[in-house]
């Protein structure tokens, strides 16, 4: 095995400053460079992160609540229907199957009546009364 000398008077260059110190107080980093003691910095804890599991989200035998309440639905649900079915024919020119085509279109909608008269829905529901106007 070779035998090395001490390095009493023996000088090195700094990786980071360019200066001449002493052999023996020389230090390497953790990125490999030579440094002099009073130049040492120590690696970031945030380079190598510690290892953080992902939080569990969900339940493995998972089952939905079973509510046992019984609710009596009750009243009068008297609405009148005040929406009438509007059908329109709608003819229009389409380029694609050959030039100069049109095609007719049925489009049916739903559109309000035109007569006012006031809606109104009476439930009951245990003791509360709903009326929507």
């Amino acid at each position: 095995m070779p035998k090395y000398a001490t390095g009493r008077f023996a000088k090195r260059i700094s990786d980071r400053s360019g200066l001449a110190f002493p052999y023996n107080e020389m230090v390497q980093e953790w990125n490999g460079s030579w440094v002099h003691v009073s130049e040492f910095e120590p690696k970031h804890p945030q380079l190598e992160p510690k290892y953080h599991p992902a939080d569990p989200q969900s339940l493995q035998y998972a089952k939905p609540q079973i509510i046992g309440a019984t609710v009596a639905i009750g009243g009068n649900l008297g609405a009148k229907n005040i929406f009438g079915v509007k059908t329109q024919t709608i003819s229009q020119f389409n380029p694609i199957p050959a030039p100069g085509a049109f095609e007719t279109v049925t489009v049916q909608t739903m559109q309000p009546e035109d007569r006012n008269t006031d809606v109104k829905i009476n439930t009951h529901l245990g003791k509360p009364e709903v009326i929507i106007t």
